[in-house]
This record gives C-alpha cells, structure tokens and sequence, in this order.
C-alpha cells in the first residue's frame, strides 16, 4: 500500500496531538499543578483554532490534512480521558440511587 502525503500528514498531526496530550497527561496531570494542567489544555484549544483559521485563510492542503490528524489525536485522547472515568465508575459507583 502506498501512503499518500495528504495520509502522512494527517498521521504525523495523530501523532503530534497525541503526544502533546500525553506528555502534559491525559488523565491527570504529569508533575504540574491542576491550574498549569488545565492552561496547557487551553494553549492546546488555542493553538489548534489558530491553525484551523490559518488553513482556512491561506487555503493550506497540508495543514488541512494535518488538522485532520490533530482532531484524530484529539478525539483519542478524550476517549482514553473518558474510558478512564468509566473505569474509576465501575471500580467506586457514585450514581445514587
């Protein structure tokens, strides 16, 4: 199978935005406060916006492809976030009945 470029870059934004999520924690923070753990998320909410507008303007096919893989990255990471919350769920039950 031949990889295209357009599948590379997306592939290369999974793996940036997985990284960065993994790196500052996806679960808890990663030797940082609460406060610096919840700015790195929002540098990260910013910084993908800015980029999603310079696509747009510019009219950038490889950053476009890149988005697409960062927004990949970004959707696993919540899934790891939430399958974690879930877990602790069924582990220590909060629902009241």
């Amino acid at each position: 199978m031949e990889l295209s470029f357009d599948l590379i870059y997306a592939l290369i934004g999974f793996l940036i935005m997985l990284g960065i999520l993994g790196g500052i924690g996806i679960n808890k923070p990663r030797g940082m406060s609460v406060k610096t753990w919840c700015i790195g998320y929002l540098v990260v909410a910013i910084g993908f916006d800015i980029l999603v507008v310079l696509a747009l303007v510019g009219n950038y096919t490889w950053l476009n492809n890149l988005l697409i893989g960062l927004a990949a990255g970004a959707a696993t990471g919540l899934a790891i976030h939430v399958m974690h919350h879930i877990d602790e769920e069924d582990a220590h039950p909060t629902f009241m009945k």
